[in-house]
């Protein structure tokens, strides 16, 4: 098993919808976006794939959330808090739907959020 990460970053705020049906004060982190990606075996190039392209995905997802405020996005608009759990699993989801147009081998194994230095959500799974 081979396996590559790369990671990016992106500033955007949040407010998390309590339980008690308040709203925190909305705030901003600069956030950062770590994947973590396998394969069984080497592609053509005798890479998991080539960094550059997996530097472009994540380009494509996190650029359009540059300076946003996440309650404002689907799905967080209505149907999830925008909780870096919840931020991590939209990501992964997004990311997956892009690589399987660009690897036949490489999958998604981790997607890390960092919110703040210390506090990182993590995605774990697999999509294939």
């Amino acid at each position: 098993m081979f396996a590559i990460e790369v990671t990016s970053s992106f500033l955007a705020s949040h407010a998390l919808r309590l339980p008690t049906g308040g709203i925190e004060p909305s705030h901003a982190h600069h956030f950062h976006v770590t994947v973590k990606l396998a394969a069984e075996q080497l592609d053509a190039l005798e890479t998991v794939i080539d960094f550059r392209i997996v530097e472009q995905l994540l380009a494509e997802i996190l650029s359009p959330l540059q300076n946003q405020n996440l309650n404002t996005l689907d799905p967080f608009r209505t149907q999830h808090n925008p909780t870096a759990e919840r931020f991590a699993q939209h990501i992964a989801q997004q990311f997956q739907t892009l690589l399987t147009k660009h690897s036949k081998t490489a999958h998604l194994t981790e997607l890390r959020l960092t919110e703040a230095p210390g506090c990182v959500a993590i995605w774990t799974g697999s999509f294939h």
